[in-house]
């Protein structure tokens, strides 16, 4: 059933696969939520794409023929301005979700999940959140740590009572002005918790602080 009086998301799905493209669409313009403005096959179509289209999302199949996923996000990520990007990878493919990561996507999908799952992803990157599939959550941070981007054992405890619920909200996914709300701060003061967050964790972006948060559980 499509939602009334809603401004979907405008986003550009990258896979090499037409017809995984085909139903992904399919699945996620179904209520109005997200509109697939373009699509692409590989990395040069995607930057193309979102040239001409400047979406709020692009999803990304990090395996592509041509120019990659990578290449295409290692480019994309240096504009002036990016959508956000969330990688689209199957069990397979840890190392090149990793890059991405490290490169700065503000999360990552598998290509099975739910519909509902993957609308919701695409809302709430369009707001600033960072979406992490909790199935492979925990396959990453060894990969992460390998590249030395993570403390082998994260400072959480220099954290104060504040800082802990900003990042227990930071790993559930959500933006700065759904923190604000929940907490009832201002979105500046919430930007300035989240940079001395990710500052006290060592890590560079939110996804990766996230994925601490997720490493360590509810024992901080």
């Amino acid at each position: 059933m499509r939602l009334p009086d809603v401004v979907p998301v405008r986003l550009v799905l990258a896979d090499d696969e037409a017809l995984l493209r085909r139903g992904l669409r399919v699945l996620l313009e179904a209520d109005g939520r997200v509109r697939v403005v373009a699509e692409a096959a590989d990395g040069a179509a995607l930057l193309e794409a979102v040239r001409r289209h400047r979406p709020d999302v692009a999803l990304v199949d990090v395996q592509m023929p041509g120019m990659d996923g990578l290449s295409a996000l290692r480019a994309l990520l240096a504009w002036t301005d990016p959508p956000a990007v969330a990688v689209l990878t199957t069990f397979d493919l840890d190392d090149y979700v990793a890059t991405a990561l490290e490169l700065g996507a503000q999360g990552f999908l598998l290509k099975d999940a739910e519909p509902e799952a993957l609308v919701r992803a695409v809302v709430d990157l369009a707001a600033g959140g960072a979406v992490l599939d909790p199935r492979i959550t925990a396959r990453l941070l060894p990969k992460l740590r390998a590249a030395g981007r993570f403390r082998h054992n994260p400072q959480l405890g220099a954290l104060s009572a504040r800082e802990k619920q900003v990042l227990a909200r930071i790993a559930s996914g959500q933006s700065n002005s759904t923190i604000a709300a929940g907490l009832g701060l201002s979105e500046a003061t919430v930007k300035s918790y989240v940079s001395t967050v990710l500052t006290k964790l060592g890590v560079e972006n939110r996804v990766q602080a996230a994925l601490v948060a997720h490493q360590v559980g509810g024992s901080w």
